[in-house]
């Protein structure tokens, strides 16, 4: 599972400074319109509608020499690289057009990274709390991995290097070296099994797809997906601009998100027994409702009030990984109904479903994040905040993901896919197996 999880401490390395420092540099250093960036990163992700699911399609079908997952990952390093290398070191003559080029084709990269690697992740078991065992590896190992990064920027401003342009240099250099490395341990160390299905009546790909759109199970997952995602991602752009604007105290940032990390970090034990426990669609849902919470009293916060903003972050943060390994668990046994419907594994084309549905909820909540502070006069670049329009900003930090938090918990209520549904599904599926025991699953076992 360590293995497994390796490529997951470079990849969200990107993930956060795309979230947290991105929209900030580009909007504060290179003179780029605010609410521009965010159309720009928002507008990057209308690619993925193509790209992703034609990769998960191709990487479920196709048989390559190395499986049916890691050659696309390998594909993936060069471009994801490249396009990093781009966007986190322009040159001053950076735009809104080439923050969307470069930005498109970053995740278009990660894309081929990250969408076989999370369906090979459901492919390792069937067991139902085995399943976030190994989700909650690769979430912590994110973990790791940005507090990783916010020690270093620590690091480098003790040293003195303090500006953003050179954070971000120092940032792309440590992915350029590390990420070829960390793929290719995962690659070697961790074997693929062969894909789990069993003879079917012969569908159309029309029909095919009626049954993903006819899964309640996942109709349910997107509906919370696009809230949580969103509402956090609204937070995740505005934090640094909430320390400098409100705040006056900037310099605060890789602190309190370091914090927020080792925080979610510690607290993936706990909320991964809280799965076994009750469920993990209850656990779900009590770690969407304990962000929800705990954003409420940031909207009263001001001048002044660093240190309790970091200390409720942090509380609020605790659930974070929760939240993503909770879900891409859930996901696939999502993807054992459909197998049972459809007779083929088709962990590839519901990954993709579920990363472009990730993707545009991150989308939604930059262009939240950006848009909506700069249609109440909110504007980065302004010698002076007033205070009525710092009351705004917050209200826009702690109550709109509050808002989109609670409301995403009322697709888990009452959700199809228990451990006692889930241990019919695989009844059903055992009783399907070809006599020669071909599967995913005897694969893995054997």
């Amino acid at each position: 599972m360590f293995a497994y999880s390796l490529p997951s401490l470079a990849t969200s390395v990107t993930a956060l400074p795309m979230a947290l420092f991105i929209p900030a540099f580009y909007a504060d250093d290179l003179g780029v319109p605010l609410a521009a960036v965010g159309v720009a990163i928002a507008g990057s992700r209308l690619l993925d509608v193509v790209t992703d699911p034609l990769i998960g399609s191709l990487s479920d079908r196709l048989r390559l020499p190395l499986g049916r997952r890691k050659p696309w990952m390998l594909m993936g390093v060069p471009l994801f690289l490249v396009s990093l290398w781009k966007i986190f070191v322009p040159g001053e003559d950076a735009s809104t057009g080439y923050l969307l080029v470069w930005s498109a084709l970053l995740y278009l990269g990660f894309t081929l990274i990250d969408l076989p690697h999370k369906a090979w992740g459901a492919e390792l078991s069937s067991d139902y709390d085995e399943r976030s065992r190994i989700t909650s590896w690769r979430e912590a190992l994110s973990a790791a991995g940005q507090l990783a990064l916010l020690v270093g920027l620590v690091w480098l401003a003790s040293l003195g290097v303090e500006d953003a342009a050179s954070q971000l240099h120092a940032v792309a250099l440590a992915i350029v070296v590390l990420l070829p490395l960390l793929v290719i341990a995962c690659i070697v160390a961790v074997p693929e099994g062969r894909p789990e299905g069993f003879v079917h009546p012969p569908r159309t790909p029309l029909a095919s797809l009626a049954l993903v759109v006819r899964n309640p199970a996942f109709l349910r997952m997107v509906g919370c997906v696009v809230l949580f995602v969103s509402g956090v991602a609204i937070q995740g752009t505005l934090h640094r601009l909430v320390l400098a604007d409100v705040m006056g105290d900037e310099s605060s940032f890789p602190l309190m998100i370091g914090i927020e990390n080792a925080a979610t970090l510690a607290a993936v034990p706990v909320w991964l027994a809280l799965s076994v426990r009750m469920g993990k669609h209850r656990a779900l849902l009590a770690a969407a409702l304990w962000l929800a919470v705990w954003s409420l009293p940031l909207a009263m916060l001001r001048d002044g009030d660093t240190s309790l903003l970091i200390a409720i972050v942090a509380i609020r943060g605790s659930s974070f990984a929760s939240i993503l390994f909770l879900a891409n668990s859930i996901a696939a046994d999502v993807i054992d109904v459909d197998t049972l419907a459809s007779g083929e594994q088709r962990s590839g084309l519901y990954f993709a479903a579920w990363g472009m549905t990730t993707k545009l909820s991150l989308a939604i909540g930059v262009l939240l994040g950006t848009g909506l502070p700069a249609a109440l006069g909110y504007d980065p670049s302004a010698e002076q905040i007033l205070p009525e329009t710092q009351a705004r900003l917050m209200g826009i930090y702690g109550l709109v993901p509050a808002a989109l938090m609670a409301a995403g918990t009322l697709f888990l209520w009452n959700f199809p896919i228990t451990r006692e549904r889930h241990a019919e599904v695989r009844a059903a599926l055992a009783a399907h197996r070809p006599a020669d025991g071909s599967s995913a699953l005897a694969a893995t076992e054997g």
